[in-house]
């Protein structure tokens, strides 16, 4: 073969190659999530490489071929670009994966997230069997949307419940807490706040019921969480006895070895 026709062969075959790639990467987009339910703000962004003057980029949504939405947006002078759909109305009735395609020009690109209706989200209500060591075990009656629980221990060292979770999408978990086993109060018995560490970091929580024999409680999380630590003064009567116990010989213990050095300095 002539070197030439190879040389020639090998330039044209660079530049086609070159080509492609830029058309593919003219054009980015992502979203801020990778999954939404119902009624959750959809944000998409991106950027484009060349603005080509007053051309406007084409947001399409699509599920199982489908169009559920569709936007006309302008470019901004520096390539960015940015719309935020609303995850409702009649046409997001399905579940499953949702197809977001962006169009400029000849260019496109697509990218995709998952979206659950609030008829499908799943909601998971049911007591759970926690193990109080010699006391026995006590039930917590929960509900959680967005993940399960996986185990709920005692850890009698910190006065903590720890409910173990598999968060799979951002949720909340309620919790009604029986004041038996459980709880945070003043030294005038009244009710204190409860600390609630999410994998080692203090979150807020929600109280909406307060009854005679439980605290209900509510716990927001988000997606990837495992680890959800509720903090009181006391867990298991027996668990807080004996601190208590070690306490009070503590204190006897070092009164009666002060008095001793005491005498003994007379």
């Amino acid at each position: 073969m002539d070197l030439r026709i190879f040389y020639g062969f090998i330039i044209v075959l660079t530049i086609s190659t070159g080509t492609a790639f830029a058309q593919e990467s003219l054009i980015s987009i992502q979203t801020d999530d990778n999954h939404y339910d119902e009624g959750d703000a959809i944000v998409i962004s991106g950027n484009v490489n060349i603005v080509i003057g007053e051309t406007p980029l084409i947001l399409q949504l699509f599920n199982e071929g489908n169009l559920v939405d569709i936007a006309q947006i302008t470019v901004a002078q520096d390539g960015s670009f940015t719309k935020t759909f609303l995850a409702e109305g009649a046409l997001w009735k399905k579940s499953g994966e949702y197809i977001i395609i962006a169009s400029y020009q000849e260019h496109q690109i697509e990218t995709g997230f998952s979206y659950t209706p609030k008829s499908e989200a799943t909601v998971t209500t049911e007591p759970y069997e926690v193990d109080a060591g010699s006391h026995g075990t006590f039930d917590v009656e929960y509900t959680i949307q967005g993940g399960t629980v996986k185990n709920m221990i005692v850890d009698s060292d910190i006065f903590a419940v720890i409910v173990q979770i598999d968060a799979i999408d951002e949720g909340t978990i309620t919790l009604d807490l029986p004041r038996e086993f459980i709880g945070a109060e003043k030294q005038d018995g009244k009710d204190d706040t409860f600390i609630i560490l999410i994998d080692g970091i203090e979150v807020a929580y929600q109280e909406s019921v307060v009854l005679a024999d439980s605290r209900v409680i509510t716990i927001n999380f988000e997606q990837g969480d495992s680890d959800i630590e509720i903090i009181g003064t006391y867990v298991v009567p027996e668990f807080g006895t004996i601190v208590m116990m070690i306490f009070i010989v503590g204190i006897m213990t070092t009164i009666l070895v002060a008095k001793n050095k005491f005498q003994i300095s007379i």
